[in-house]
């Protein structure tokens, strides 16, 4: 018996990464799972971005744990196109219980030297998109009657304040008014929302090229062990960054009954970063 038995959770960002890990992590306390990711490049992006064979195996990784998961591709800044997938994924799996908003993407600049296309595209999916996430899959909780849990994803970087991500900043500290508001105003319906904060997490996100040469400009062509022998620096507890494991660790516990009182709070998971 799992913790989640008989819900049904909506994952954004699901094709790897941290929404891989969080809607494996769901199903394996007994949830279905709704996957959606846009699976398309991203200009401003400096690194890949998921396809959909990542998305089909995060489907294939559910489906090995016995567990339903209807996925597809929705970008997420497109409000009717995820209403749409949302409103066709509940009609089939019949209810939803919990929403992961987890979808992000991170790009690098000066805030005053970045372009106008690299700021608005971030916070177009990094604050818009989890309103918009929101306002496509909130309603179908609010009218199964039976409570649920909001989880948004926001950044340790709203504590530890970096150069160059001004614009990623910006939009991580949104989402903390943007979960306060929604944990206000949707308390009667005893839907909890409540935003996660890690700090560096072992996805494509970190471990790419861009982020090698940001945190080791003094050398020539960095890789991962010269950006790790830096970032330890960042963190108390000595580590370069978590696991997406660690992360989803902290969704089943607010998805879950263990979290049942928890709302409008921020949980942070930056390895001692704000002490270091």
């Amino acid at each position: 018996m799992g913790s989640l038995d008989g819900k049904v959770a909506c994952v954004t960002g699901a094709a790897r990464g941290q929404g891989r890990s969080h809607a494996i992590a769901l199903a394996r306390e007994g949830a279905n799972i709704i996957a959606l990711d846009a699976c398309a490049q991203i200009d401003t992006v400096p690194y890949p971005l998921p396809t959909e064979e990542d998305l089909q195996e995060t489907a294939s990784q559910v489906e090995k744990l016995g567990r339903s998961i209807i996925f597809g591709i929705a970008d997420i800044r497109d409000l009717s196109s995820t209403q749409r997938f949302v409103d066709s994924a509940v009609q089939d799996l019949g209810r939803l219980d919990i929403v992961c908003a987890n979808a992000a993407i991170s790009t690098f600049s000066p805030a005053l030297d970045m372009d106008e296309e690299t700021w608005q595209t971030t916070i177009d999916v990094n604050l818009t998109g989890a309103w918009k996430t929101c306002k496509a899959t909130v309603p179908h909780i609010i009218s199964g009657g039976r409570g649920g849990s909001v989880i948004l994803t926001s950044s340790a970087a709203t504590t530890m304040i970096s150069n160059n991500i001004a614009h990623y900043i910006s939009a991580k500290q949104g989402l903390v008014g943007l979960m306060r508001a929604l944990a206000k105003e949707l308390a009667p319906n005893r839907i909890r929302v409540n935003t996660v904060h890690p700090t560096g997490v072992a996805t494509p996100m970190i471990l790419n090229d861009a982020i090698y040469r940001l945190f080791r400009p003094d050398l020539e062509n960095p890789g991962r062990e010269d950006f790790e022998s830096v970032a330890r620096e960042h963190n108390a507890l000595g580590v370069p960054f978590i696991e997406s494991e660690d992360v989803s660790n902290a969704v089943v516990y607010l998805a879950s009954e263990s979290g049942r009182y928890i709302t409008g709070s921020t949980l942070t998971l930056d390895a001692g970063g704000s002490l270091a």
